[in-house]
C-alpha cells in the first residue's frame, strides 16, 4: 500500500541539480568519509555529525546515531525526520553548511513517532516555518508528546515536545507519483504505510537525479520488534500482524539506495565513504528478510519459555 500527501501536490519537487553540489562523485565520497570518521565510536542520538551529499539533491544532515535527510529543489525542500531536540542546532548548521536556507524547507515528514526521530520536530518547525505532515496514527503522539500506551516500548521511550500537525498522510491502494505542472521534470516523495515498530510507521520513496541519471531512494522505517522488559509479542497478535504486512511491502519497494532511520542498520556511512556499494537494488528485500527472521526468532524464544 503506497500513498501520497494531502493535498496531492504538497511534495512536488523540481528534479533539478542542488544549489551547491560537490563537483564530482569523488567529492561526495570525501564527504561520506568525513562523516564516517567523525562518527567512529559515536552513535548517540544527538551526537553531531558533518553533512554529506548522498546522490543528486539528497543529503544527510543528521547525527551519528539518527538519520535526518534533506531533499532539495529550487521549489522548496523536504526534511525527513528530526532526531532529538538537542540535535536541532547541528541539523540546522548542517543545512547551512551545504548552502541551503532552513527557511526554504517546505515540509517536515518522518518515519515513526518516537523521541529519537520526531523529538526535534517542534524546534525544527519553529526554526523553519515548515508544514508538518504525519500519519493519522502518529498524530496523537506528535501533538501530545506522549508515547502511545499500547506501544511495546511505552515506559522506556521518553516523551517529547508536543507540536501541532499541519496535515495528515493518506495511504491509497495503488502506487504512483503525481506528475503535473511545469517544468515537466517533477517528482513527489511517496509515503508508504509500514506499521509494526509503531502504529504510525512510515517509509518513503523518491527519485533523485544527477544529470540524466536518476535513482530511487527508499527511506525505510525501523522494522525491529523491540519492547520494554516483560513484554511478549506472542500475547499481542495485533502487534505481530502489521509487521508481517510491512515486511511484504518493504520487500517490494523500489530501492536503489536504502537509508534507515538508524544509519547503522543499513551500513550507510561505509557506503557513503565508498567502502561498500552505495546502490543495491536488492537492499530493501534483504532488510525485510532479515527483520522477518529476527521477529520469528523472538517469537520462538518467547514460545519456548
Amino acid at each position: 500500500m503506497s500513498a501520497r500527501l494531502i493535498p496531492a501536490t504538497a511534495l512536488l519537487l523540481a528534479a533539478c541539480a542542488p544549489v551547491t553540489p560537490p563537483a564530482t562523485a569523488a567529492d561526495a565520497r570525501t564527504q561520506g568519509a568525513a562523516l564516517q570518521k567523525s562518527c567512529e565510536g559515536r552513535d548517540g542520538w544527538s551526537d553531531p555529525a558533518p553533512p554529506a551529499r548522498i546522490f543528486g539533491s539528497t543529503y544527510y544532515v543528521g547525527t551519528c546515531g539518527i538519520a535526518v535527510i534533506l531533499v532539495t529543489s529550487p521549489k522548496g525542500h523536504v526534511l525527513i525526520d528530526g532526531a532529538t531536540a538537542e540535535a536541532v542546532p547541528s541539523i540546522l548548521a548542517n543545512i547551512r553548511v551545504l548552502g541551503f536556507d532552513p527557511r526554504d524547507i517546505e515540509y517536515l515528514v518522518g518515519s515513526h513517532e518516537h523521541l529519537d526521530h520526531m523529538g526535534g520536530f517542534a524546534a525544527l518547525k519553529a526554526a523553519t516555518g515548515a508544514k508538518l505532515m504525519v500519519s493519522a496514527a502518529a498524530r496523537p503522539v506528535v501533538e501530545t508528546g506522549r508515547t502511545n500506551p499500547a506501544d511495546p516500548q511505552a515506559g522506556e521511550i521518553p516523551d517529547m515536545a508536543p507540536v501541532a500537525v499541519d496535515g495528515i498522510l493518506t495511504f491509497e491502494p495503488e502506487p504512483g507519483d503525481i506528475i503535473t505542472g511545469k517544468p515537466t521534470r517533477l517528482l513527489s516523495l511517496t509515503p508508504h504505510a509500514t506499521p509494526g515498530h509503531t502504529d504510525g510507521g512510515t517509509s518513503w520513496t523518491w527519485k533523485s537525479c544527477e544529470g540524466k541519471t536518476c535513482i530511487t531512494f527508499a527511506y525505510v522505517d525501523s522494522l525491529t520488534a523491540v519492547s520494554r522488559d516483560g513484554y511478549r509479542f506472542t500475547h499481542h497478535p495485533e502487534r505481530v500482524a502489521p509487521f508481517r504486512e510491512t515486511f511484504e511491502r518493504v520487500a517490494q519497494l523500489p530501492c536503489d539506495i536504502l537509508i534507515t532511520p538508524h544509519p547503522g542498520i543499513s551500513n550507510l556511512f561505509p557506503r557513503l565513504a565508498g567502502a561498500e556499494p552505495l546502490i543495491d537494488a536488492s537492499a530493501c528485500r534483504r532488510l525485510a528478510d532479515a527483520m522477518r527472521t529476527r521477529l520469528d526468532t523472538r517469537l520462538a524464544r518467547e514460545a519456548a519459555k
